[in-house]
C-alpha cells in the first residue's frame, strides 16, 4: 500500500460520495415512503458496477486494467456510492415510526436486487470475456 494507491482511493470514493448524493437528490420525490433511490438508483447500481467492472478488468479480462485502477472504481468509487450504512438508517427509520412492512420490504429488496445486480454485472462482463471468471474482487480485498 502506498500513499499514491490511498489517494486514488481517497479520490474514487470522493467521486462517489458526490454521485450518490446527487442521486439522492434527482430520486428524493419517488422516496418518500420507501427509500427508492437506495435500493435501485444506489445499491442495485453500484453492485450492477462492481460486479461487471470487476469481472471486465481482471488480468485475464477483456478489458484488463491495473490494479490502482481497479481499487479506484471498485474501492473508491463504488465503496463511496454504494452506501450501507444509508440503507441501515433509512430502515431503521422506517422501523421507529412503525412501518415493519416497509422496512423488510426495503431489507430484502435492497439485499436481493443487489446480490443480482452484482451477479448481472458479473455475467455480462464474463460473456463478454468469452469466458467464466469466478471472482471479481480486488486482491487487496481478499487479504481483509
Amino acid at each position: 500500500m502506498s500513499f499514491y494507491t490511498c489517494l486514488v482511493v481517497m479520490f474514487g470514493g470522493a467521486l462517489g460520495t458526490l454521485a450518490r448524493y446527487l442521486v439522492s437528490v434527482a430520486t428524493a420525490p419517488f422516496s418518500r415512503y420507501m427509500p427508492w433511490g437506495t435500493i435501485v438508483g444506489v445499491n442495485m447500481l453500484g453492485s450492477f458496477v462492481i460486479g461487471f467492472f470487476g469481472t471486465l478488468t481482471l488480468a485475464s479480462g477483456r478489458y484488463p486494467v491495473s490494479e490502482t485502477t481497479r481499487l479506484f472504481v471498485m474501492l473508491g468509487l463504488c465503496g463511496g456510492y454504494t452506501t450501507f450504512s444509508s440503507f441501515s438508517l433509512q430502515t431503521l427509520d422506517l422501523l421507529r415510526i412503525g412501518a415493519w412492512g416497509r422496512a423488510l420490504l426495503t431489507v430484502i429488496l435492497s439485499v436481493v436486487l443487489s446480490v443480482g445486480a452484482v451477479a448481472l454485472g458479473h455475467v455480462a462482463a464474463s460473456r463478454l470475456n468469452s469466458h467464466t471468471i469466478l471472482i471479481a474482487q480486488a486482491d487487496v480485498e481478499e487479504e481483509v
